[in-house]
């Protein structure tokens, strides 16, 4: 009993200390993507996109127009509508947008990173729990096994992949922590002697919800029911297999009965079609693999997944030299392995593949489970030509090596913005003054920077038009432009003609570029 209570204060103590790394490391974002926009704007705006309005372009705003489109009003907190009917017209499933229309609800009338943060750091406590869960099974003939899960669990949850899923305001730590829960719910199937109604109703629920937060889930439990039909099948269990079987069914037809939109999502969306042409195009197949490996080694490993390949051939070799015997992995392991092992890796590489970019959140959701599984055959062959003594001592270096190295080699998580702090804090402060944005509507993506329009006291969004001296008189006229004007310019311009025109247009003589942010330039007019 005092045993599994000092456990239990670990356990906590570390999902604080991972809580207060999550909190550091937010307070470094500074920006919001173009996605993470989407995620607020989805869960609460009247349409998907605020470019949809009418009255949208050509037309001056205060910041609180576009604030709108990132936060709840007050007028608008019991109304849960647009979480269900942007999803409808948009590509993904609603039930992550229902958790962060919640947390929008404690910061009504302004946006916060934090509500999805927080959401997000929520969400890690639990992911950070089933992988110890999960551990503890892979673990569980290994002395000292929960104090070892414990740490590895805490490990995986504060590497930069880990960090990047915690910061990006999207679906994917809900995605995460729905394939861990899945997988978990899986092996405590396969050690059950009679399948329980109530671990049936669990599988279904986590079914049904990690369908409903992202498609990609799909490739995972797919694979996994696979898996268990051949098992079942070979071991003339009927009788679980149609129980089984009942339950992902019952779980699919509900998802559909609740979001029968996944339907045109995923046959006849643009992003359903893109998943298809993308598994079509032979040529990408590989380059896309080896991006992601790419991305895995620097965000799930700390960028040290090379070394530890090198370390695990080294030890090979060495094993083989000196006839060693391999630590053999027993029955029991080697099924757990495999009902993590062949869904995850083929999760990987159908995301890698299909994806529409080569980044990393397509991935992410196995990062985790990528991690650990690793870590557990290094331990595995340490223990082959060291004692278990000596192995522990490894493990506890390459643990430091991990946490340390962002800081040695100074690596950030992922879509950190940290270099946008001080145009923010400008564009807030001293340069908060007219903002006119030249937008090229060939090269669009005004949600890209949509953040920076909710701090402006007034901008323009001047859509194709002739940038001729009469116009941009007319477009400040009224205005208060004795300290000068921000300028936005997106792609696809001749940014030095349209520079000089407004110069000479409005009798300023200096120029002085801000920042160059995702698709445009930033520029001060004085």
């Amino acid at each position: 009993m005092k045993s599994k209570k000092k456990e239990v204060i670990l356990l906590i103590i570390l999902l604080i200390l991972q809580s207060i790394i999550y909190v550091l490391v937010g307070m470094n974002k500074s920006y919001i993507h173009i996605d993470e926009a989407y995620s607020y704007g989805l869960a609460n705006y009247e349409i998907v996109e605020i470019e949809h309005n009418e009255d949208f372009f050509n037309n001056w705003y205060n910041k609180e127009y576009y604030e709108d489109y990132l936060s709840i009003q007050k007028e608008e907190a019991g109304n849960f509508a647009p979480v269900y009917e942007n999803q409808k017209n948009d590509v993904h499933p609603p039930l992550y947008y229902l958790f962060l229309r919640i947390a929008m609800g404690f910061t009504i009338g302004h946006f916060s990173k934090w509500t999805g943060i927080v959401l997000n750091i929520i969400i890690y406590a639990f992911i950070t729990i089933f992988m110890y869960l999960i551990l503890g099974k892979l673990l569980q003939n290994v002395k000292n096994s929960k104090i070892k899960a414990m740490l590895l669990a805490f490990i995986s949850s504060v590497t930069l992949a880990s960090l990047s899923n915690v910061i990006y305001i999207r679906m994917y730590a809900l995605s995460t922590l729905e394939i861990l829960i899945t997988i978990f719910l899986h092996i405590k199937l396969l050690e059950s002697e009679k399948i329980s109604p109530k671990l049936l109703i669990g599988i279904g629920v986590s079914v049904l919800a990690g369908v409903l937060t992202h498609y990609y889930y799909l490739f995972y439990v797919v694979i996994l029911y696979l898996i268990f039909f051949i098992k079942y099948i070979k071991e003339k269990k009927t009788k679980e297999l149609l129980y089984y079987t009942l339950t992902i069914a019952i779980s699919g037809i509900v998802s559909l009965i609740i979001f029968p939109y996944s339907i045109k999502h995923i046959f006849f969306g643009y992003r359903g079609q893109g998943v298809v042409s993308n598994l079509g195009n032979i040529k990408e197949i590989i380059p896309s693999i080896f991006s992601q490996i790419h991305n895995l080694n620097y965000y799930a490993f700390n960028d040290l997944m090379y070394t530890i390949i090198v370390i695990i051939i080294g030890i090979l070799i060495y094993a083989n030299i000196r006839k060693k015997n391999m630590n053999k992995i027993n029955k029991e392991e080697k099924e757990i392995l495999k009902i993590i092992i062949v869904p995850t890796l083929f999760y990987f590489l159908i995301a890698a593949i299909a994806s529409p970019w080569r980044v990393l959140r397509y991935i992410v959701p196995v990062c985790g489970l990528i991690f650990i599984l690793v870590i557990y055959y290094l331990y595995k062959l340490l223990q082959t030509v060291f004692s278990e003594k000596i192995s522990n001592i490894l493990i506890c270096i390459l643990f430091c090596v991990i946490l340390l190295s962002p800081f040695i080699f100074k690596l950030e998580p992922e879509l950190l913005y940290r270099d946008n702090k001080e145009l923010v804090q400008e564009l807030e402060g001293k340069l908060n003054l007219p903002t006119i944005y030249l937008y090229n509507s060939q090269s669009a993506g005004f949600l890209n920077d949509i953040l920076l329009f909710s701090i402006i006291d007034e901008s323009y969004i001047a859509k194709d038009i002739e940038c001729t001296e009469e116009n941009i008189r007319e477009i400040v006229k009224d205005k208060d432009i004795t300290k000068g004007i921000i300028l936005f310019i997106n792609d696809g311009q001749k940014n030095e003609t349209l520079i000089e025109t407004v110069k000479e247009s409005l009798d300023f003589t200096n120029c002085e570029h801000l920042q160059r942010l995702f698709n445009c330039n930033v520029y001060y007019i004085y």
